[in-house]
């Protein structure tokens, strides 16, 4: 057996997480004063949408401290996985408050109130300094891992939101449109949701074990099977350990008995290298199928777990 372990250090990780969810909570609380007190949905609507994000980067926050937890006998993986459940709720979120939001600014259409164009532009202006500030904090490496992707993605939002309630305090002041205040919150809505959607279909891939979106796993099973030495490839599982980490077990047919540990050192450095995967546990065998396969014999790019491959009762850990 070869096991591929790197250490990864997660401080960083949570001190962004906070600073940003920091940062975003007083944001928060100042926009949500300037639109009770100009009435205005545009600014509330923005301010909604910017606490939903300060619980979804709170839930990410506190995912990226869970996991940096050390494994135990019982959780040998430790708790990366949380970063895997922490976009998960943020998209439940998100798509619950787009759809308040859309329902209030369809109600406001009929008699949309007069609002003070100025102060709209001014804290949605601080709105897109904020975003932006706050998404160029938790950038690193937000291609690979989930929950920084989740947040990294609403932050974008955000300063786009913000955007748009500017235009809409231009609207007002330079023309008039009252209707644009209704109109630039029921936009807030739809591009929430939009944005939840996508999250929410990621991060429920992720939390079934899904093959991740940045792998082909029929590039990796020919990689493998291209190896010297290699006749048949069976078994290839790949899965997100969550916190940007990414396992894979795969079964090697070899018949030759020699110089095996040098050739699973050398894949494991270039499925990480190629792929992304640092968390390899290849098994090498010199028969030609195992006694399982026959039973149940699956399709040779199979990514899908059979019970006794499932990474909760896998003996060995990483």
């Amino acid at each position: 057996m070869g096991h591929g372990h790197h250490a990864h250090d997660h401080t960083s990780s949570t001190r962004a997480f906070a600073t940003v969810t920091l940062i975003n909570l007083a944001y928060t609380v100042l926009e949500t004063g300037y639109g009770f007190a100009t009435n205005s949905l545009a600014l509330l609507s923005d301010a909604l949408h910017n606490f939903g994000d300060v619980l979804g980067l709170g839930l990410a926050w506190g995912a990226a401290v869970l996991a940096k937890r050390a494994p135990t006998d019982r959780h040998t993986y430790g708790w990366r996985r949380a970063t895997l459940l922490s976009p998960l709720a943020n998209a439940l979120l998100l798509v619950a408050f787009s759809g308040a939001l859309a329902w209030e600014a369809m109600r406001r259409f009929n008699a949309p109130p007069q609002i003070p164009a100025l102060p709209v532009m001014l804290v949605a202006a601080l709105g897109i300094l904020v975003n932006l500030g706050a998404a160029w904090l938790v950038r690193d490496g937000h291609e690979h891992d989930l929950n920084r992707r989740g947040a990294f993605l609403h932050l974008i939002a955000d300063a786009a939101v913000s955007l748009a309630a500017v235009l809409a305090g231009v609207g007002m002041w330079w023309l008039g449109w009252e209707w644009l205040d209704p109109a630039i919150a029921l936009l807030i809505g739809v591009v929430v949701a939009l944005g939840a959607f996508g999250l929410l279909r990621d991060a429920f891939n992720a939390a079934m074990d899904a093959v991740p979106r940045s792998i082909d796993g029929t590039q990796v099973h020919d990689f493998l099977a291209s190896q010297p030495g290699v006749t048949a490839v069976h078994h290839v599982h790949i899965w997100s350990l969550g916190a940007g980490e990414i396992a894979m077990t795969a079964h090697l047919v070899r018949p030759d008995s020699h110089g095996h540990d040098a050739f699973i050192d050398r894949l494991n450095h270039e499925l990480d290298h190629r792929f992304g995967i640092n968390h390899p546990t290849l098994q090498v065998e010199q028969g030609g199928a195992c006694e399982h396969d026959r039973h149940d014999r699956a399709p040779h790019g199979d990514t899908h777990h059979h019970d006794h491959d499932h990474p909760q009762d896998r003996d060995h850990a990483h």
